[in-house]
């Protein structure tokens, strides 16, 4: 493995408390050394004056398809868009077909994605045998076989019972229970968020209220089993809310928000664009601003895609009936930056504590840091570089995003992973 010397770069490493101008020896796949006093000669030297050096992106919630679903998505396309949106490392969902539930389905994604060769890639099983909510999954052995934590994403879990004891269950094995924290008959039919403009559109809501009631019954179960419980795709101010009076009571609970969800709001479906269709929906403008505000204030913990490939005839149907969801790997960062770095409302440590190092510790990886012996998954930004997102450049195989003709400022530009540059924009 060939020597690499990234050389002149901002580096920004919020574990070990980096933010400065360094240069990073990597060398058999490891950070070998921050400055080093000589260099190999035989070394790849990379001078990225005026960019910027972070630990890999992690990505706790991708939906990546495979088994089952390859018209949408494949673990090669998927895993290639995520190194072209700067992740080194992504979680995915088990809403496949089959499901993720048992030993062979976990082993299967994990070999699909070593031999894809793009990111690593952590499966997380079901919390539910066939993701059906009534028999529990056999959360030991599909542990034993790798998986990251368990979720029925996509699907809540309604039954309570079940739900504590998937907690209890969890915590033989430090793994975190992650929730889709949805009431589903409240939800039932809906299309978008519930409130004025759906009843201007006459299309069916999905009240906050859904998602509020699912996240107290789930703090409340994780309070009396002591389980990690981990919030997806928060949305609503009343779940922010929820969340931070668990973390004050010393609740084991985090939370992750999506880009669509910190930049979109429920305008947008005036469109009756479907790609502007998902679930949780776009809210109204006071939801958003109190996920902005529990990113900025660390009652979030992390920005998660819920990367969700559509192929192109499924989400050209009309809205009622087209599915829910959105490809993000690729414009997550992005959007990030724009939000909060070019903004002023976040530093870079600040950006990078919750796009790598925070869903690192949520899911017991070792990632998220430069220091020397880590292994060496980084991130390389330009945060000025000009560009737009264009249709033919997109790396997943699907093409639902509402960011397509959208001119941004900064990107990844190059992704190395365990010292290899799976990715190099040219």
């Amino acid at each position: 493995m060939t020597d690499l010397f990234l050389e002149n770069a901002r580096v920004v490493d919020p574990q070990n408390g980096v933010d400065r101008k360094a240069s990073l020896l990597i060398s058999a796949g490891k950070i070998a050394a921050i400055d080093p006093d000589a260099v190999p000669s035989d070394a790849k030297r990379y001078d990225l004056s005026g960019k910027v050096v972070t630990p890999g992106l992690v990505d706790l919630h991708v939906h990546l398809r495979q088994p089952g679903g390859e018209e949408d998505e494949t673990i090669d396309t998927g895993t290639l868009a995520a190194v072209a949106g700067g992740f080194t490392s992504i979680a995915c969902c088990p809403n496949t077909q089959p499901p993720l539930d048992t030993q062979a389905s976990v082993e299967l994604v994990r070999q699909l994605a070593l031999r894809a060769k793009h990111c690593r890639v952590y499966p997380l099983c079901c919390i539910s045998k066939n993701r059906e909510g009534n028999e529990l999954a056999e959360l030991g052995v599909l542990f034993a076989a790798g998986a990251a934590g368990c979720t029925d994403d996509g699907s809540p879990i309604n039954d309570a019972e079940l739900m504590r004891r998937a907690m209890e269950y969890s915590l033989m094995f430090n793994k975190p229970i992650l929730s889709h924290a949805e009431s589903s008959p409240l939800d039932k039919g809906g299309v978008m968020h519930e409130g004025l403009v759906s009843l201007e559109l006459g299309l069916r809501g999905m009240p906050a209220a859904a998602e509020d009631i699912m996240v107290a019954r789930d703090i409340n179960l994780a309070e009396i089993t002591g389980a990690r419980l981990h919030i997806m795709h928060v949305s609503t101010a009343g779940a922010v809310a929820a969340v931070r009076r668990a973390k004050e009571r010393g609740v084991q609970i985090t939370a992750e928000v999506t880009p669509h969800h910190l930049t979109l709001i429920d305008e947008a479906l005036r469109s009756f664009d479907a790609n502007f269709k998902m679930n949780p929906p776009l809210r109204s403008a006071e939801h958003v601003e109190a996920c902005v505000q529990g990113l900025l204030d660390g009652t979030i913990d992390a920005v998660s895609t819920d990367h969700a490939p559509h192929a192109p005839e499924k989400k050209m149907r009309e809205i009622t009936i087209a599915p829910f969801g959105i490809i993000g790997l690729e414009t997550a960062l992005p959007l990030m930056l724009e939000k909060f770095i070019h903004s002023g409302l976040m530093t870079w440590p600040q950006l990078i504590e919750r796009m790598s190092l925070n869903p690192s510790r949520i899911l017991n990886l070792e990632k998220g840091s430069l220091a020397v012996g880590a292994d060496a998954d980084i991130t390389v930004i330009d945060p000025d570089l000009e560009w737009t997102f264009t249709e033919s450049e997109i790396h997943s195989k699907s093409r639902n995003s509402p960011w397509i003709g959208r001119h941004f400022r900064g990107r990844a530009v190059m992704t190395i992973v365990g010292g290899e540059v799976r990715y190099q924009l040219s």
